[in-house]
């Protein structure tokens, strides 16, 4: 018997064996997620996208609690802790849905639970991260400002103290996801003492989150302006385990790393709708997806749709090991977002002009992904921080 008899089965879901990869609970994990977005999500999310709103968002919140998608990777405080690489797999199947779910799991567990998680007290950590965990309080992350995007040590945000220890916040927040709907929300100030962060109660007189509306990305997501006008909070709102950008600029990490897989989801999704879509479509008599080039085109997505997965394991590897550098997290997210893009642009091709209609994905993950290809640092922030990782150099000045 020869020893090719032996081999498995190509499995076109799956050309490079990488569920091999996985464990049992990994795949119940992914498994959950995709069940769960396939019943609450995809039957609607044409419609969200078009009519530009997230309707029912706080029920959703509760429903994505409820599996554990929330904060998944933090331990204790009603979190999951699942492994890095399962959190990544949640993303992945949240965000071939779209990424304004995936965005919502994000900011509130990579950016909001996270930041509290690790640099909050534990009385911070009591009040807010089981409710967050389960959903029934939304948080969002305010660090972007309407002049400060790439740059957030130049924000103009300030706290500062009173005379009776009270502190008094002024400034603004811009693209924020979760801000008209949170009812927690960590914001990023300056202070005489550096850059710190406050847990700021969503309900506290001077506090407003106005929706932005007119957005042609991202339209299944609830996006806001956060205002603070002489908020006033008790001494103990900083989070008191960090001063300075490290501070903000580890979350990020840690959402980026989400990133990483989610939109490999995207990518999936268009992919996915482009082969069915090539098997059926007839012109000049046979299905164009027997014509060479557009075989050429689905092998170049394949490719890269799977080298990007296989990045976000190994990433995912490294971070459960204790062992992912930021500059290693940037290498993931440039790369995968970019090639997302690609393979839906691609996608889109071979739809032809069906690829533009909402009754298939492609072009709302590629408009989606316009956002996710500069939020959370733009293409141009994640080449100067490898290339400042490769060179010993720094460009950014």
């Amino acid at each position: 018997m020869s020893s090719s008899s032996k081999l498995p089965p190509f499995d076109p879901a799956d050309p490079l064996g990488l569920d091999d990869l996985l464990d049992p609970e990994d795949l119940a994990i992914r498994d959950t997620v995709r069940a769960w977005a396939a019943d609450k999500v995809l039957p609607y999310v044409a419609e969200w996208y078009e009519k530009g709103e997230l309707p029912g968002i706080r029920e959703l919140a509760r429903e994505l609690g409820g599996i554990g998608a929330l904060g998944m990777s933090l331990d204790g405080y009603g979190c999951a802790g699942a492994s890095a690489v399962q959190y990544g797999l949640a993303c992945l199947e949240l965000e071939a849905a779209d990424s304004g779910i995936r965005s919502l799991v994000s900011v509130q567990g990579s950016l909001a639970m996270y930041a509290i998680h690790r640099f909050g007290s534990e009385e911070q950590k009591q009040t807010w991260l089981p409710n967050m965990a389960s959903g029934d309080v939304i948080g969002c992350f305010g660090l972007t400002e309407p002049d400060h995007g790439s740059d957030p040590g130049a924000m103009r945000t300030y706290a500062k103290r009173d005379a009776s220890g009270d502190w008094i916040l002024n400034g603004r927040k811009m693209w924020i996801t979760n801000g008209s709907v949170a009812g927690v929300a960590v914001v990023w100030a300056q202070t005489d003492d550096g850059i710190r962060g406050f847990v700021v109660p969503t309900d506290v007189s001077g506090f407003s989150a106005p929706e932005i509306k007119h957005k042609w990305s991202l339209r299944a997501s609830v996006t806001s302006e956060l205002v603070l006008d002489d908020v006033r909070l008790p001494a103990d709102a900083v989070l008191p385990e960090v001063v300075g950008l490290k501070g903000p600029l580890s979350c990020l990490s840690h959402a980026r790393y989400g990133i990483v897989w989610g939109a490999m989801g995207a990518a999936r999704a268009s992919f996915e709708s482009a082969v069915e879509y090539a098997k059926t479509r007839e012109q000049f008599g046979r299905p164009i997806g027997g014509f060479q080039l557009t075989q050429a085109k689905l092998a170049d997505m394949a490719v890269e749709l799977h080298k990007g997965i296989l990045l976000a394991h190994h990433l995912g590897r490294r971070m459960d090991a204790g062992r992912l550098r930021p500059e290693q997290v940037s290498f993931g997210k440039l790369n995968n977002v970019r090639e997302a893009i690609e393979i839906c642009r691609t996608a889109r091709t071979i739809l032809g002009a069906n690829g533009i209609s909402l009754e298939y994905p492609v072009m709302r993950h590629a408009t989606n992904l316009e956002s996710v290809l500069t939020y959370e640092g733009t293409v141009e922030m994640h080449q100067l921080v490898l290339g400042k990782a490769l060179t010993g150099l720094d460009a950014f000045r």
